[in-house]
């Protein structure tokens, strides 16, 4: 059974900041564990490691300070757990992206390969989390923005592999920089801010979206064919945001009309 914090939850808005400080620093301690590994075993240097834990302290501290405003239960639950999981991932693509872009640095086969594989892993776990949040009814804003934000952390790093590794132009960088133009857009423009229902479009190319950047980071994917995919999936991805910021642009207006 589900135990919701109690009318004066203090104490226990500092006991669920703890334990999702330690579920932090144990994903940090596996972050800093697997990026020293990889370090060692491949020509990647101590920056891999640096650029793997600098996004996943930043994003760590936010979830460790936010938790209790927004997640009103006593447990960290398995979802937020899977979605840490996911994070951790997406932090050793920021050591990726840290290696190939600063230092020039290519992955090599091996390693390109799994890579691959962790990317496409946090898609299948993607799909999991929420599923778990509304089974051991835990579902809360907390959980549901950690989601977000990881997920777009992943897009925009993958982004920024697939430039670096010539699998597309700069232009792909639009599809890891819309997400957050969108967030900018929403404070000058308040129709933005309003709710959007449910999609099974919106989840489904969120999905095309991250497996084909996860896909060029396979090394038989190459020229000229990593391009036509990427440039297919960020097409279908301009096209969901589009259709969301007209409908809530119609919703809106609506809305005013209904008001006035």
């Amino acid at each position: 059974m589900n135990v919701q914090l109690s009318p004066s939850p203090q104490k226990e808005r500092a006991a669920l900041r703890f334990r999702t400080g330690v579920y932090v620093t144990l994903g940090g301690g596996a972050v800093a564990a697997i990026a020293t590994a990889v370090a060692s075993l491949s020509p990647f240097t101590e920056g891999f490691v640096i650029g793997a834990l600098i996004p996943y302290l930043i994003v760590g501290l936010v979830v460790v300070a936010k938790i209790a405003a927004y997640h009103p239960y006593e447990t960290f639950g398995v979802a937020n757990a899977l979605t840490l999981t996911r994070l951790v991932i997406t932090a050793l693509l920021g050591g990726l992206a840290y290696e190939v872009t600063l230092h020039g640095l290519k992955p090599i086969p091996w390693i390109a390969w799994s890579f691959c594989a962790m990317a496409v892993g946090a898609i299948v776990v993607d799909g999991l989390d929420g599923y778990s949040a509304r089974r051991q009814n835990l579902a809360s804003d907390f959980g549901g923005r950690f989601d977000m934000e990881v997920d777009a952390l992943q897009i925009l790093l993958l982004c920024v592999v697939a430039v670096a590794l010539e699998k597309a132009g700069a232009w792909i960088l639009i599809g890891g920089a819309l997400r957050y133009a969108y967030e900018i857009a929403a404070v000058f423009w308040s129709a933005l801010k309003r709710p959007l229902p449910p999609s099974f479009r919106r989840k489904l190319i969120s999905v095309v979206m991250g497996s084909t950047l996860a896909a060029l980071l396979a090394p038989v994917i190459t020229l000229p064919f990593s391009t036509i995919l990427a440039a297919v999936a960020l097409a279908l991805l301009i096209y969901s945001f589009a259709v969301d910021v007209i409908w809530l642009a119609v919703d809106d207006a609506r809305a005013r009309r209904a008001a006035g």
